[in-house]
């Protein structure tokens, strides 16, 4: 069974979030898939146009190369950065997974899959890692040591259960037994006041987008910032919900209207984002600009 992959959180524009991560993601949206190694001066000069200062820009460029992710090389004085191939994989999985959230939704089957669990607490690392998974399957705590998903993930479960090492769990597909304790309700696992807020949040928050990118008002600058910000919020959701049936939620669901207007923008926004970093990099090197190729929401990797 495949490992799930590790997916860096994706940044928020201009308020506070981590350097590295805004990094990834801009190469994620805009240089995925391209071997050709970016000018180190240009990607400071690009997470300058996020508020990122030189020297903190410099020291994301240095981590990000110790952790594996950038490779480094250098012509004369000058020094470039590639994606590696680890951080290629990542980007690809989890830009398919972010995109993909919300498109389509099967036919709710009544039953859940539950992972009962016990875990040691001196064994915190574990405990830790077994529930990052268990959230990026879509999982959520019940009881503690009691988590559920509304979907069939067997064989991803028992695969995590299989690759951690640990042995004192077990895997169920269960139905709610008619009678049985509202408060055990498996829904319940999710606060779907908080998740609803979220949704009208971002729906809210992007709407004026939708009139002013219509009006022509959003310039390449803006619209690589804004498009950035919207990446990051929608990022947040499949961590949040993981595709819950509309049959269990309370109608009307703001959920569908959420990614209509993400993909609306998303897509709208790609070509002014794109000639943005074009621009950026083209100062540093335009044979290199020339290579930026930004993806909309139908990307598959």
């Amino acid at each position: 069974m495949a490992a799930a992959p590790e997916v860096p959180a994706l940044p928020r524009s201009q308020s506070g979030g981590s350097p590295q991560h805004l990094l990834l993601t801009l190469l994620g949206d805009y240089w995925y898939g391209q071997p050709a190694p970016l000018p180190s001066a240009a990607l400071v000069a690009l997470l300058g146009e996020f508020g990122i200062t030189e020297i903190s820009a410099r020291a994301t460029l240095s981590r990000l190369s110790r952790r594996g992710l950038l490779t480094l090389s250098r012509v004369g004085r000058n020094t470039y950065y590639a994606l590696s191939g680890r951080a290629a994989r990542v980007l690809e999985d989890g830009l398919r997974h972010i995109v993909a959230f919300g498109a389509t939704e099967q036919p709710w089957s009544g039953s859940w899959t539950v992972a009962v669990f016990s875990v040691p607490e001196e064994q915190r690392d574990l405990r830790h890692a077994l529930r990052t998974r268990l959230s990026w399957l879509g999982f959520a705590s019940l009881f503690d040591g009691v988590w559920v998903c509304p979907h069939e993930r067997v064989a991803e479960i028992t695969g995590v259960l299989s690759e951690l090492g640990i042995d004192s769990a077990t895997v169920l597909r269960a139905e709610v037994a008619e009678g049985s304790p509202l408060g055990g309700d498996p829904l319940t696992a999710w606060d779907l006041d908080a998740l609803r807020a979220r949704y009208d949040a971002l729906i809210d928050e992007y709407s004026p987008v939708r009139t002013r990118l219509a009006e022509g008002s959003i310039g390449t600058a803006e619209a690589l910032v804004v498009r950035t910000a919207l990446m990051d919020a929608w990022n947040r959701f499949p961590g949040l919900d993981p595709g819950l049936p509309s049959v269990l939620l309370p109608q009307p669901w703001p959920r569908a209207r959420a990614r209509e207007l993400f993909t609306e923008l998303y897509d709208a926004l790609a070509l002014l984002a794109e000639q943005r970093v074009k621009q950026v990099i083209g100062r540093y090197d335009r044979d290199v600009a020339a290579l930026v190729r930004g993806h909309g929401s139908d990307y598959a990797g």
